[in-house]
């Protein structure tokens, strides 16, 4: 009996326990949809990101336990280590192919992957009450996103004392709620929030450092900066703002490898 080569990989980690699991499945071919949304809830992970090979490039999609999204950037750092440094070593670089970003482009810098995303872009906005109610603040500016709303709160320790009502909170609109403020020994902070795909805080979220990259670097006057996010498990990242793309580099550890049997 053949199984799906399956990886569990900890992305933006800081050591070991460290960063956000993602499940990496390597496929021949497109399972039915279904079929990858129930592997997605058996894993039980953040995201679950699946591979098709396509000529030296992948073809690439993501799923959470509940739905599947248009972008995630810690599972498309655990596919990129899977296939640098397990698949391929002897390649520095991988195309992805997604449904609706386009072309994801990861590069081995030395110990670091480096992600190449689009920017995200950013519209002033007011708060919804069922967001401000669920996290209990006002925060200092509110703005949306593609598909998140970013909130500047005043400092980090406001950040990390957070504690959201997370069944409220799965009833507003958006796929999620990035929290974030200038950092104390990093450039900028962040939390990121979304029972409403069912995660009520991912531990590292690179897709919303395409968000949170512009918004910092017109902020501050940088384009390269260093960003921690403040989860329990903690994440560490390292940003450039370039435009109409974003790079976010770093570290993936692989915590597990075995099969999958349907």
């Amino acid at each position: 009996m053949t199984g799906i080569p399956f990886f569990q990989v900890d992305a933006f980690s800081m050591g070991p326990f460290t960063g956000n699991p993602a499940a990496v499945c390597i496929l021949r071919k497109w399972l039915p949809d279904d079929i990858m949304q129930k592997i997605a809830f058996e894993n039980n992970l953040a995201e679950t990101a699946f591979l098709v090979p396509a000529g030296n490039d992948y073809l690439i999609r993501w799923f959470t336990p509940l739905v599947e999204v248009d972008l995630c950037g810690h599972a498309t750092l655990a596919s990129a280590f899977v296939v640098l440094k397990i698949l391929n070593p002897d390649s520095d670089r991988v195309t992805f192919h997604s449904m609706q970003r386009g072309d994801l482009f990861v590069t081995r810098r030395g110990e670091m992957l480096e992600l190449d995303f689009p920017t995200d872009s950013l519209l002033k906005c007011e708060l919804p009450d069922v967001i401000r109610e669920s996290l209990g603040i006002n925060p200092v500016e509110c703005y949306m996103g593609r598909s998140d709303y970013l909130l500047l709160l005043n400092d980090e320790s406001e950040v990390s004392d957070l504690m959201p009502d997370f069944r409220k909170l799965a009833t507003a609109d958006g796929r999620g709620v990035i929290v974030t403020a200038q950092g104390s020994d990093v450039d900028f902070v962040s939390r990121f929030f979304a029972p409403q795909a069912g995660i009520d805080e991912d531990p590292v979220t690179g897709s919303a450092h395409t968000t949170l990259t512009p918004f910092w670097s017109a902020r501050l006057g940088k384009k390269n900066m260093k960003a921690r996010q403040l989860s329990s498990r903690g994440g560490y990242l390292e940003c450039t703002h370039e435009g109409t793309r974003t790079l976010i580099s770093g570290r993936a550890t692989l915590f597990l490898k075995g099969e999958l049997y349907l």
